[in-house]
């Protein structure tokens, strides 16, 4: 048995702490499919309000959030177009094509951010021949990027070439609370290059369930319909939502230590030769290679699994680490002392 686990899987397995689940438990409730939840109520104002947006729908999860976003402000047969390596792409279960009838149009770019050229010809001109391009699809910070984050100017870009073609800008931004932390661009200053927005609760800000969708009244009412077509129409879900408040309220500021224990990860792997840095690590994401082939990777992966460090394999002899609010100073200590042993 390892000394300790410590768990780097990713930030989704933090636990609601102690004054969280006091929070959870002095929730007041109502119905929220029927509209009178005030928990509810009271998250989804708060979170329009911090976004600079009319509107604000809570969902059980990031991926109902994005597809809600998507079948929003699209028809079938639309194109939208996002980044190849984006999680709407690789991690969403075909749930647009399937459910919504859209085409997603992948572009290749450095680190998840669109190429601006690629992407001004990746419009499609009217014709009956084509899909018509409805959307644009960005995310910030970037899962497969190891966490960076989505430079503003590059989104300012982004948006004014969709404004010139009268499309619509959907940002997921499941770890935006991350970026704010990293950048500190307020998370209102963000709202305003996007029409619609995606905050997951359940990552770093370590709430247990929930994300939200963010934008104006008329496609948060079309949300809201496709939410219960779907099946994701939560009853009393104010004790959910008690926690997601707490969230915003006391977890926000805290990722920074998050983004320091993730930076101390990083420059260890940089110091070894076996290993190498696959992005530079901006917030609470390292990903990186196995670069010495004399090493085998599976008796690497399972060497760290059995010293008690998690972490997932990430496709092409590469790891990927997730720092989090369960993870403390000292875990990072025995990070440390347990990597540079197996190295």
């Amino acid at each position: 048995m390892p000394e300790r686990t410590v768990d780097l899987r990713s930030d989704t397995v933090t636990r609601p702490s102690q004054p969280m689940r006091a929070a959870i438990a002095a929730a007041e409730v109502g119905d929220d499919v029927l509209g009178d939840d005030p928990t509810v109520i009271r998250l989804e104002r708060t979170m329009a309000d911090l976004l600079g947006k009319e509107a604000a729908l809570y969902v059980p999860s990031g991926t109902m959030a994005n597809l809600l976003a998507l079948l929003s402000q699209t028809k079938p047969g639309d194109e939208v177009i996002l980044d190849r390596n984006c999680h709407i792409f690789n991690y969403e279960a075909a749930g647009a094509a399937v459910i919504g009838g859209v085409q997603l149009h992948p572009l290749d770019g450095p680190g998840g951010f669109l190429p601006l050229g690629a992407l001004e010809g990746a419009i499609r001109p009217e014709n009956i021949h084509h899909p018509v391009t409805s959307l644009i699809a960005v995310e910030n910070t970037h899962n497969r990027g190891a966490g960076r984050v989505y430079p503003y100017d590059q989104l300012e870009k982004v948006r004014a070439i969709a404004k010139k073609d009268g499309l619509r800008v959907h940002l997921d931004g499941a770890r935006l609370a991350n970026a704010v932390v990293a950048s500190g661009i307020p998370f209102k200053k963000y709202g305003a290059i996007a029409d619609s927005i995606n905050i997951c609760f359940s990552k770093g800000l370590g709430a247990p369930v929930g994300s939200i969708l963010i934008s104006d009244a008329a496609t948060v009412k079309k949300a809201r319909y496709w939410r219960k077509r779907l099946g994701g129409g939560m009853r009393q879900c104010g004790i959910l939502a008690a926690a997601c408040l707490y969230a915003m309220e006391n977890n926000v500021e805290r990722l920074a230590l998050d983004h320091a224990k993730a930076s101390r990860i990083a420059a260890l792997v940089a110091s070894k030769p076996a290993l190498k840095l696959l992005f530079p690590v901006e917030t609470n994401i390292v990903i990186f290679r196995v670069e010495d082939e004399s090493i085998d990777f599976e008796g690497f992966t399972r060497a760290l699994g059995e010293a008690g460090v998690l972490s997932l394999a990430f496709g092409n002899r590469s790891v990927r680490m997730v720092t989090h609010l369960d993870i403390t100073d000292d875990d990072i200590d025995y990070v440390e002392k347990k990597l540079s042993r197996i190295c």
